[in-house]
């Protein structure tokens, strides 16, 4: 036999070789570790680290953690992400790092405590032995070392930017691999808190031979007229033993999934263990343009073939824009210019430091949106793909900045990772080569530097620039001389000089404003190291918000200006130290909880209606004493009164804020404001003690996915419901079923407490009023209960629902112009009242009064503004667990009365299908009892029939309802088991049904869907858009808002804001108690009159009910007076 014939013969038999097995698989392994602390200068306590002579042989691991047979049972069992840094106590430090650092026991000082190492078990199956296979970090804090089967793979001494390792030579096919990782965080690299592990996910990829290379999809685009041009660069990489003849194809799919375009098909010859590019160019006609404002993500599929096999397929995201950065018009995105309302932000979060959940990007980026943030600088660090990733869908546009200035081997190959891996994000629009390197910055070296950067750059991304973030003035040496875009770190009042001296050079303010806040506190105080909560102290390097924001607003070639910074971070502790182990620059504290500069950046970087009075007014013992007022607001005018005196109406001055001194006296300190000839308003009041706890999570349905989180947010609520802005207590967390509380915080920035309890013990002080805790869910589906004590209190208690992960089925915006919108007329507002209560009231002999006039209680409400009535209906409430056990309050029969007298009032009514015998909400979904031997299958006829046997009865005594509700709050669900949120399918089909059986009778009926959401937005976007994408539909949106569960009135306008956005569709304030003028308001003031109204919950009986227990109205009624001259009289 020939030695060719030899060689042929060998191929063949290599397992796998050249034959499709399936494609890529890219599967997350963060569960199940191993963790122990290391040594960093005691080998023993290292596991023998520097003792054994691991490198003498390949494989070589004996005596020593490394050793696959190593007995890690008695180490701590965890999954990533982790950071053991914010797990070790605070300790004072004389030394300026440890200081920088957060005072954390970390670093050369700790050896104890700067080391860890990690270890995993897990089987690779023998059908992959023909397959590549690789490890890939997407981050580790730092010198990380890792080994899989005692076989060292290599080190990666970034602490930021991931790395990938081929295992392929040494897995063991068919059984058991360990993985071991022996992490350092001795050495530092920033001077900010950096965390300490694997902080971010680790993933196991598979993929066949021949495959497409890592990062190895390069899109550009460029728009002509009415069509986009998408260049796609594609690395095909060969490590088979043979050259392979292939064929690479690239489809564009929308963000549904849907193909649009594709191009042909090129042919390519793929050598021995060699990479080969190739070049594509797709054509799309009439294309979603990304912007801030429309993040449209679409996606490449590039689809590899050899041997007529499919051997590869990877999905690309990516987005089609322009982006240039004009010397005089500042950043054009797509040709129109934006200016820059930009943060900077570390990666680090109360509770869980630097290994911060996927969520929780989405949930602090909303809190940015909220402000009018648009960019987001990663400061000084390459970020998390993930939050990339949020930037992309939310139209943050993002600075991407590395690590370290250095042309070295180490620091270029971390910088062209960075951009290997990053460049496809349509929310990077620049990349920023380093920041404040003064050693260097002003010389011929930094100069040298800075080009070697920009041509990598320029080789790896031409399609974007670049800048440096220089604490420079008027200076053009040094790295100025050559950055494309020069950033400013502070020193604003230079820019217009600096402008005029060199007009060709775009100006960017890379680090802006940094005033220094303590959130809550009024009084600068050395001891504790609290600054006062308003934009009057800044660091002498550094310049308050009202300082800089106006130069960048009132100058065009200056792209605006990122502020440093979103949040508080830990480390870097300004202008005190210790006890501060945290610093004071964040326009949030480090839970993200606003402080009073966060309304001024809000008030003047969005086209919401901001009114925000500051400080509280719980100032007991100051009576008569001067306190001074800060109004924020983007209003024309505004008035401040106190108990209803007027203290006078100021003009408010642009992208500035007005000032009151106002002797204290308890009592309701309030601001009406006048803005384009409307009137908003806002207060805030005394308090009385702390009486009651609130629980309030941002989302209540989690992903059983051992990684799905939630930030539950804790605060104190007198006797009336008012929030106490000043409470301290100490609360206590216990929880049970399948989730874990991960951290708690509180943004103290001198608090010592820890951020991590014991299982069973956890606990944390209410800092001015809040505290927070960050859930994560387990991987078993089910009920998880979460209750807050303290002493003194009443209790809070939440409860979330866990389900299988699972993703729309389809597109929601098809339903953004769909349903009956078009019957709706905006202009006919509603200001409703739910009163299914009044039977019940009444066959207790209760009568109704207004002015001491006895009269029908709906007439009162109409007398008062009311023009809409909201009656609930159960299917068999007289049933032996229905809501009225005998008697059938709520019934067909008692609901066709009230229809009847509702009508005759001359109001509309709404009719509110609760599909139960018994009350509906998100804790609970009954089925009927007549239903509750129904096949799945069977539900949606049943459904169908009895809306319509309803409704036809209604039509038949001339009474039809103008609008109906299919289901109520169902958030959760409805009709309970078959219709959970864990079966979305079954419930769309049941909404549908519903929806079936009201058009049968009526088309002219409005439709709402119901959910118990008020501020949830994460949550309610998952919702319907898994509802919608699934053919559920509806006129409008109804929302429940109560504070105690649904979160601020912000939060509230957020949400509605996004639903209108997203969707399309009116919406509506369903159900409300508290907060009768503010609720009100932000429904009404929503933009485009897609704000149609409110329905007050039975406000004949229960929370700040408007009748007295002896049926007489209350003060409270005139409310609506108000409500009705301001927002349905007038518009009407």
């Amino acid at each position: 036999m020939t030695t060719r014939n030899l060689f042929l013969l060998l191929i063949l038999l290599i397992p796998g070789f050249i034959t499709a097995q399936g494609t890529r698989q890219k599967i997350c392994i963060d569960s199940d570790w191993k963790f122990h602390p290391g040594h960093a200068s005691d080998p023993l306590q290292d596991f023998n680290y520097k003792i054994a002579n691991i490198f003498a042989k390949t494989g070589k691991a004996e005596g020593t953690a490394i050793d696959p047979k190593f007995d890690d049972k008695g180490w701590r069992s965890l999954n990533l992400p982790h950071d053991w840094a914010v797990e070790l106590p605070f300790e004072f430090s004389g030394n300026a790092d440890m200081m920088s650092h957060g005072y954390k026991t970390i670093g050369a000082l700790y050896p104890q405590n700067s080391v860890g190492w990690y270890r995993k078990t897990f089987p690779i199956s023998l059908s992959d032995s023909g397959k590549r296979l690789a490890i890939q970090f997407d981050g580790i804090y730092r010198d990380a070392s890792v080994w899989l089967n005692g076989f060292y793979l290599g080190t990666n001494a970034s602490g930021y930017i991931g790395q990938t390792f081929d295992i392929t030579d040494y897995v063991s096919f068919g059984s058991e691999n360990v993985l071991v990782v022996r992490v350092d965080a001795t050495q530092a690299e920033g001077w900010f808190y950096e965390g300490a592990g694997i902080y971010r996910h680790v993933w196991l990829l598979k993929t066949n031979e021949v495959h497409v290379a890592g990062n190895g999809v390069y899109i550009q685009t460029k728009t002509k007229g009415n069509q986009a041009v998408i260049d796609i660069e594609t690395t095909i990489e060969n490590e088979s033993l043979q050259r392979v003849q292939c064929v690479v194809q690239h489809q564009i799919l929308s963000r549904e999934g849907k193909v649009l375009a594709e191009s042909s098909e090129i042919p390519l010859q793929a050598m021995i263990h060699q990479q080969k590019k190739l070049s594509h160019q797709v054509v799309l006609p009439s294309p979603n343009l990304w912007s801030p404002e429309t993040p449209y993500i679409y996606q490449v599929k590039t689809i590899v073939r050899a041997n007529n096999m499919l051997v590869d397929e990877v999905v690309t995201k990516f987005g089609i824009r322009t982006i240039r950065i004009d010397p005089k018009r500042g950043l054009l995105v797509n040709g129109k210019p934006v200016k820059i309302k930009g943060v900077n932000c570390h990666q680090d979060h109360a509770g869980v430091g630097s290994a911060i959940p996927d969520y929780l990007h989405f949930y602090r980026l909303n809190l940015l949106r909220r402000m009018g943030v648009n960019a987001y600088r990663t400061s000084h660090h390459p970020p998390s793909p993930e939050l990339l990733d949020a930037c992309d869908s939310l139209g943050i546009l993002v600075m991407d900045e590395t690590r370290l200035l250095n042309s070295g081997k180490e620091y270029e190959d971390q910088f062209r990772r960075l951009i290997l891996r990053d460049r496809n994000h349509p929310s990077v629009f620049i990349w920023s080569i380093g920041n404040e390197e003064g050693y260097v910055q002003r010389t011929g070296t930094g100069k040298r530097l800075a080009l070697s950067s920009m041509a990598l750059v320029s080789e790896l991304d031409p399609s974007r620039t670049c800048t440096y973030a220089a604490d420079m003035a008027n200076e053009f040496t040094g790295i100025n001389e050559v950055i494309p875009v020069r950033g400013f770190n502070y020193r604003e009042k230079a820019m217009a000089d600096y402008h005029r001296d060199h007009p060709l050079q775009p100006v960017i303010g890379t680090e802006m404003g940094s005033t220094v806040t303590t959130r809550g506190i009024y009084q600068a105080d050395s001891v504790e190291g609290y600054l006062p909560d308003q934009d009057i102290t800044a660091p002498w390097w550094a310049s308050r918000a009202e300082d800089w924001w106006p130069i960048a607003a009132a100058h065009n070639w200056m792209s605006g200006g990122f502020i440093w910074t979103g949040f508080d971070y830990r480390g870097e502790p300004t202008p005190y130290q210790w006890p501060n182990i945290n610093s004071h620059f964040g326009v949030m504290d480090m839970c993200g909880f606003p402080k009073n500069i966060y309304y001024y950046y809000a008030s003047w970087w969005t086209d919401n209606d901001i009114l925000h009075i500051s400080p509280h007014w719980n100032w007991q013992g100051s009576e008569g004493k001067t306190i001074k007022v800060w109004v924020n607001s983007n209003a024309d005018e505004v008035e401040l009164s106190l108990n209803g005196k007027s203290l006078g109406r100021k003009t408010m001055r642009r992208n500035s804020h007005l000032n009151w001194d106002v002797n204290y006296e308890p009592g309701i300190l309030k601001a009406i404001a006048w803005k384009n000839g409307r009137e908003i308003s806002t207060k805030v009041e005394t308090t009385g003690k702390p009486y009651e706890l609130v629980l309030t999570p941002y989302k209540t349905t989690l992903f059983a996915d051992g990684k799905d989180a939630v930030v539950v947010n804790i605060s104190v609520i007198d006797s009336l419901g008012r929030e106490v802005p000043d409470a301290m207590n100490l609360v206590n967390i216990t929880l049970s079923g399948d989730a874990r509380i991960i951290g708690v915080g509180n943004g103290d920035p001198s608090c010592h407490e820890p951020d991590k309890c014991m299982v069973g013990q956890w606990q944390r002080s209410l800092f001015n009023g809040k505290a927070q805790l960050i859930l994560q869910a387990g991987s078993k589906q089910g009920i998880v209960m979460l209750e807050a004590t303290s002493k003194g209190l009443y209790k809070a208690s939440s409860e979330l629902h866990t389900i299988p992960a699972y993703k729309p089925a389809g597109s929601f915006t098809a339903h953004r112009t769909s349903g009956q919108k078009q019957k709706m007329n905006l202009s006919d507002k509603i200001l409703g009242a739910d009163i299914s209560h009044l039977p019940e009231l009444e066959a207790h002999g209760m009568k109704f009064y207004d002015n001491g006039t006895e009269k029908d209680a709906i007439e009162i409400l109409k007398d008062h503004g009311f023009n809409y009535i909201r009656l609930r209906i159960f299917n068999n409430p007289s049933a032996k667990n229905g809501y009225s056990p005998n008697k059938g309050f709520c019934d067909l029969d008692h609901t066709l009365q009230m229809a009847l007298r509702v009508k005759k009032a001359g109001m509309k009514l709404l009719l509110d299908f609760h599909y139960s015998d018994y009350w509906a909400d998100p804790q609970k979904q009954n089925k009927p009892e007549e239903w509750k031997n129904l096949q799945p299958e069977k539900i949606p006829e049943a459904i169908r029939s009895y809306t319509r046997k309803v409704l036809l009865a209604f039509q038949k005594q001339g009474t039809l309802p103008d609008m109906v509700q299919i289901g109520n709050e169902i958030n959760h669900g409805m009709i309970w088991p078959e219709g959970h949120i864990g079966n979305p399918g079954n419930l769309a089909a049941f909404i549908k049904a519903g929806a079936e059986g009201v058009k049968s009778v009526d088309t002219n009926i409005l439709i709402m869907l119901h959910v118990a959401l008020g501020g949830q937005i994460d949550e309610t976007i998952f919702w319907f858009d898994n509802m919608f994408s699934r053919g559920a539909d509806c006129d409008l949106i109804g929302l429940s808002y109560y504070p105690r569960w649904h979160g601020t009135l912000a939060d509230l306008d957020f949400t509605l804001r996004q639903i209108i956005d997203r969707y399309g569709k009116p919406v509506n304030v369903v159900e409300y108690s508290h907060m009768k003028s503010e609720v009100n308001e932000t429904v009404f003031n929503l933009p485009d009159r897609m704000g149609t109204g409110t329905f007050i919950w039975e406000p004949l009986s229960t929370w700040e009910k408007v009748f007295d227990g002896t049926g007489h109205s209350t003060p409270l009624i005139g409310t609506y007076d108000e409500i009705s001259r301001k927002f349905i009289k007038k518009q009407n």
